[in-house]
């Protein structure tokens, strides 16, 4: 009998010990279970992100070849807005050929007129095609060349000003070249004008310095821009 009994407490201690271990298993596969769970989320929410990037991805895609596209469209309207600009640069340097004779002329009576107190000039000529006296190879255009009793106006007229125009014609001036063209003019004022239908300011302050008029368009027409300067120099 007392066999017996040690016999059931060994059976009733391997039944809970399986028991035990089938908890424990229990446990563990709700706990792996959970965390499968857990995984599947989180890759589940992963996908959904990964969309998200593909389609924010596409709309950057979609988004590039929309700015290809208007960069190609720019480009061609820059190109041909260089193509206009060119072609109306061409057509204002032809109708710069008479400029001199249909702005620059009679703004520069005007001028002679208005702010040299001269109402009627002795000689007025347009491109004057001059040889020097003394040296019969030696040739030069002069656009406007006017005179009035002691006062000889000398206009030289750009299309482009560029430095290397604003220099020239101040040492032209300087060296009293002018009146080696025309020597009947020796001992009259010189009043040298430089005129272009816009002069920028850093070459104004230029011309300012060297005692040169400059004429350009104002609203309505040609003027000095910088008589205050050179009259009180």
């Amino acid at each position: 009998m007392h066999a017996v009994e040690e016999q059931v407490d060994r059976l009733e201690e391997l039944i809970m010990k399986i028991a035990y271990e089938h908890l424990n298993t229990e446990m563990e596969l709700q706990k792996l279970a959970k965390n499968v769970n857990r995984f599947q989320l989180e890759m589940h929410e992963f996908k959904d992100e990964m969309k998200d990037f593909k389609d924010e991805m596409k709309d950057f895609k979609d988004e590039m070849k929309d700015f290809k596209d208007e960069m190609k469209d720019f480009k061609e309207e820059s190109r041909a807005e260089q193509k206009a600009m060119n072609k109306r640069w061409g057509e204002l340097a032809n109708k710069l050929g008479t400029v001199v004779e249909d702005i620059v002329a009679p703004n520069t009576r005007r001028i002679a007129r208005e702010y040299f107190d001269c109402p009627e000039l002795d000689f007025f000529a347009v491109r004057v095609d001059k040889r020097k006296p003394d040296d019969p190879s030696a040739r030069r255009e002069f656009d406007v060349v006017a005179v009035a009793g002691d006062l000889v106006f000398l206009n030289e007229t750009k299309s482009t000003v560029r430095e290397s125009y604003v220099r020239e014609f101040i040492e032209f001036v300087n060296n009293k070249a002018f009146f080696d063209y025309f020597p009947e003019y020796a001992g009259k004022r010189l009043i040298p004008l430089f005129a272009s239908l816009s002069v920028p300011d850093d070459k104004v302050k230029m011309l300012s310095k060297a005692g040169i008029y400059v004429m350009a368009m104002t609203d309505t027409t040609m003027d000095l821009v910088n008589y205050g300067d050179v009259a009180k120099s």
